[in-house]
């Protein structure tokens, strides 16, 4: 089959739409939720102000999160309040998504985060419990700042 570069562009496009419409549905089901979005497509809504240190490139951010699917399907947690993930700021494994987030935040702040495919697991999901081309939802507590 030859494939050019102009279906390519216009099934992104498509999906881009598609996933907008089910992110907006969402928020419309949480109007609690005041959400901001971003150039990138994430949107973002502090729901606890911190007073810490602020989250910049190169830092070590020590959070607590969870992470499911538009559906409410859980998908990864931290679990309870003594555990902590740790990751560099732009420069880990972190879904994109969380990197552009979390240099919103400082130490102490939560946020909830909805992230479109193509700033989370993009076209082959995580190979585990996200399925490709799908919208998370992450909840993110900024414990510590390690500089």
């Amino acid at each position: 089959m030859n494939w050019t570069k102009t279906q390519s562009t216009d099934l992104n496009k498509e999906i881009t739409i598609r996933e907008k419409i089910d992110i907006e549905l969402f928020i419309d089901r949480h109007p609690s939720w005041k959400m901001e979005e971003t150039g990138s497509g994430l949107f973002f809504y502090k729901y606890e102000e911190g007073t810490g240190l602020e989250a910049v490139s190169r830092s070590r951010a020590q959070v607590q999160f969870s992470i499911s699917l538009l559906d409410g399907t859980m998908c990864y947690e931290t679990g309870s309040d003594e555990v902590v993930e740790e990751f560099q700021i732009d420069h880990s494994h972190v879904e994109t998504g969380v990197q552009e987030g979390i240099k919103r935040m400082r130490e102490g702040d939560k946020v909830k985060m909805i992230i479109p495919s193509h700033l989370a697991h993009g076209l082959s999901g995580d190979l585990n419990k996200i399925p490709p081309l799908t919208p998370i939802v992450v909840d993110l507590n900024l414990y510590k700042i390690v500089r």
